[in-house]
């Protein structure tokens, strides 16, 4: 159900048209003045891409030499922590590289060469370069969101902390991005619901089945004559 009604609001979202208006704010008709800020270069893109990166390889060692709370799960759910986290962030790079939509840094209103087309309008080009949807930078937290499936079994809070966290830190490095006029906000949002869905799916996926079969019956001893 939660799915199912960020979907329709991310749907409601882009029907309102609401992107052009935010990426008003930051442009003007000569470009972005935040897009070459070295604290949202530096910081908010290189260093936090790095440290997502060594985030992930901590995950795969974990699933050897666990530390901290990775130590209450069984190794099937470090694993699937530690590839859940890559395989959201791999799915999201696809989508993007597939994408025909620029960024707002590319349209004509801020001084580039492209027109808005929306990211729905498959196969329709907008006269720039593309593959700007979804927003591949904010994956680098959003792709922790499915950690939140796993902790979850093990220890309930701390899966709604981690949850907390990755959806803050998405939220951060997508509003960074969008100073900078690298993506529109619906590009933020989607990654977190990408990443979400991708996280839900493995779970379904991966989770103990547990069985349905009724428990077996004591063997009934029987008194001698």
């Amino acid at each position: 159900m939660l799915t199912l009604s960020a979907l329709l609001l991310l749907l409601g979202w882009d029907a309102t048209g609401g992107d052009l208006a935010l990426a008003r704010l930051a442009g003007t008709p000569v470009g972005f003045p935040w897009r070459e800020n070295p604290f949202l270069v530096h910081v908010m893109h290189e260093s936090a891409k790095n440290l997502s990166w060594l985030l992930v390889i901590a995950l795969f060692a974990g699933i050897r030499w666990p530390l901290g709370i990775l130590r209450r799960l069984p190794v099937r759910a470090r694993a699937q922590l530690a590839c859940t986290v890559l395989l959201s962030v791999i799915a999201v790079s696809v989508l993007k590289h597939a994408s025909h939509t620029s960024c707002p840094w590319d349209l004509k209103e801020f001084g580039g060469v492209a027109s808005h087309v929306s990211h729905w309008a498959w196969k329709v080009y907008d006269g720039g370069p593309g593959g700007c949807f979804p927003a591949g930078h904010a994956s680098a937290a959003f792709a922790y969101v499915g950690g939140y499936f796993v902790l979850r079994r093990v220890a309930p809070r701390a899966a709604l902390v981690w949850l907390g966290v990755a959806l803050a830190a998405g939220l951060a490095l997508g509003l960074s991005q969008q100073l900078r006029g690298a993506h529109y906000m619906s590009h933020t949002l989607w990654t977190a619901w990408i990443c979400w869905v991708v996280g839900f799916a493995i779970d379904l996926a991966a989770a103990p089945r547990v069985s349905h079969l009724p428990p077996a019956q004591p063997a009934v001893q029987h008194a001698g004559p």
